[in-house]
C-alpha cells in the first residue's frame, strides 16, 4: 500500500464490527481502521483489487436510531497479514454514503476510532 498518497489521517477502530456485503448479507471480514474517506478490513480471504462494493456495517445503538448503514466502496488494496496467518488486510475508499450516514459514519470515527492516528 502506498501510505504517502493518503491524504485523510486513519484510526485504529476499537469496536468489533462486522462488515457485509450488503446485497448476500455475507460476512467480508472486521472493521479494523478508519478514516474519513474509507475503511480497513481484516478478512478471511482476498478480494479482488478496484472492483466495487455495498457493504453493510451493523450499527450499535448508541451511534444511532437505527441498525446498520449501507454504503459503496471500492478495493484499492488488499496484502496478506502480516501477524495472522491465512487472513488479510484490505482497504476500501467509501465512494458513495448518504448524507444521513456520513453524520452516523464521522460518529463512529469520533466513538470507535482511537485518539493516536495510524
Amino acid at each position: 500500500m502506498d501510505s504517502e498518497r493518503r491524504k485523510e489521517k486513519r484510526r485504529k477502530f476499537t469496536y468489533y464490527m462486522r462488515v457485509m456485503d450488503a446485497n448476500t448479507l455475507q460476512p467480508i471480514g472486521y472493521l479494523t481502521e478508519i478514516s474519513a474517506i474509507g475503511i480497513q478490513v481484516d478478512s478471511e480471504k482476498p478480494l479482488p483489487l478496484h472492483a466495487a462494493f455495498k457493504l453493510r456495517l451493523d450499527l450499535p445503538a448508541d451511534i444511532a436510531n437505527k441498525t446498520n448503514i449501507v454504503f459503496n466502496a471500492r478495493s484499492k488494496w488488499c496484502e496478506p497479514d502480516r501477524m495472522v496467518p491465512n487472513s488479510y488486510n484490505i482497504g476500501f475508499e467509501v465512494t458513495l454514503l448518504s448524507h444521513e450516514d456520513t453524520v452516523i459514519f464521522n460518529r463512529m470515527i469520533e466513538k470507535y476510532g482511537s485518539t493516536r492516528d495510524v
